[in-house]
């Protein structure tokens, strides 16, 4: 496990080293064990160092194995210091206990560690979490970090298909902390990245009832709060977000899917794409996708099946990012998509017959070019139609 410890049984003063956090959990809980972190008590950087390990860029030493290139973090203590997040001091030496260490993580089933005799070391009594399937907070501490809201919530959706649930007294923290205003501290990046976390497990709204069980959905994507009963509990279970998100569940849809489909319901008059788009930090073709899906969903939800125009302003609004485009539309408006779908194939197929550049052929250019191919692919359109009723 890790560096050779065979001396540090000799002489206590040694380094001891511990796996921590993740991995722990993970095994006792008979699941895959993907990344393995380690914690390294009574050492100092140049002790590391010595021995091989190359430093991490960060703000406290971490370590990379030269074998294994796993990640060695020296022991270190927390006190905090301002608002969010970044506001701690961190505090690393050999006096540091592994206790200290362990106290400072977000929940009590991420708190143990295993020393290189296979043995668990455990002071908050994580494994009796694993048990219960209760996520704890470890210590009072935990309000002053509002990634540990994310952070919860995000465990919450994991572990949900095993029973996991957020304890009464964890809940009431995060209720303090929503109320103390630290989560205007987090970044909307942060948001985001824990976001795409969760979206990504088997029950993804669970991340986003948690957070508005407490009043942080509220916060963080108010217009998607809005469409929720007030305090969640189970009570917003067939909201149309979450059948969304079930439905992208079952269809394994990819993550820009899953993110622009469930982000459509944070966006109103008040909350605009755009702002949410730089608030969040999306990339260019998960923003572009949620800015087309929201041009097509205003027309789709106004469509008239007989109108020739709409038809081909809503062929015309397919044109980029068509696959993804229609999957969207079959996550956001099953029933809709399910009618509408076959019928603009079979649309598309006789209107792609009509092009410009025969047209040109034939003389038309300019504007009279692009009026003309329009009239003729309407007609083509309205024939589709006819012939269809």
């Amino acid at each position: 496990m890790g560096i050779d410890n065979s001396q540090s049984r000799e002489r206590a003063e040694e380094p001891k080293i511990y796996l921590v956090g993740g991995a722990v959990r993970d095994r006792l809980l008979g699941l895959p064990v993907v990344d393995r972190d380690w914690v390294v008590v009574g050492a100092t950087p140049a002790e590391l160092l010595k021995r091989g390990f190359r430093q991490l860029p960060g703000d406290f030493p971490v370590f990379a194995h030269p074998h294994t290139g796993e990640e060695y973090a020296l022991a270190r203590r927390e006190r905090k210091t301002g608002s969010g997040y970044h506001g701690f001091s961190v505090e690393t030496g050999p006096d540091v206990t592994l206790e200290e260490d362990l106290a400072r993580r977000d929940l009590t089933i991420n708190a143990m560690a295993e020393d290189d005799q296979g043995r668990i070391i455990d002071p908050f009594n994580g494994q009796e979490d694993l048990d219960k399937g209760l996520l704890r907070h470890v210590t009072p501490a935990w309000v002053e970090d509002p990634v540990r809201m994310l952070r919860i919530a995000r465990f919450a959706a994991r572990f949900d298909p095993w029973g996991f649930r957020v304890a009464h007294g964890t809940h009431g923290l995060m209720k303090k902390m929503v109320a103390s205003g630290e989560l205007a501290h987090l970044q909307g990046q942060r948001v985001r990245q824990e976001m795409e976390k969760a979206l990504m497990t088997d029950r993804p709204w669970r991340f986003f009832q948690v957070l508005h069980a407490c009043g942080g959905l509220k916060q963080l994507l108010p217009a998607l709060a809005a469409q929720l009963p007030e305090g969640g509990h189970g009570q917003d279970a067939e909201a149309r977000p979450w059948q969304l998100l079930r439905r992208a569940v079952a269809a394994d849809a990819p993550l820009r899917l899953r993110l622009a489909g469930l982000l459509q319901f944070a966006v109103d008059e008040e909350h605009d794409a755009g702002k949410l788009v730089e608030w969040l930090g999306l990339d260019r073709g998960t923003a572009a996708l949620l800015r087309e899906w929201l041009r097509l969903r205003a027309m789709l939800e106004t469509f008239v099946p007989a109108d020739p125009d709409i038809w081909l302003n809503i062929l015309n609004g397919f044109t980029h990012r068509r696959e993804e485009l229609e999957q969207l539309f079959s996550l956001s408006m099953p029933e809709t998509a399910a009618e509408l779908l076959p019928r603009m194939a079979q649309i598309r197929e006789v209107v792609e017959q009509i092009r410009g550049d025969e047209l040109r052929c034939q003389g038309w250019e300019g504007r009279s070019l692009g009026d003309e191919l329009r009239r003729r692919r309407k007609e083509a359109i309205t024939a589709v139609l006819e012939d269809a009723s």
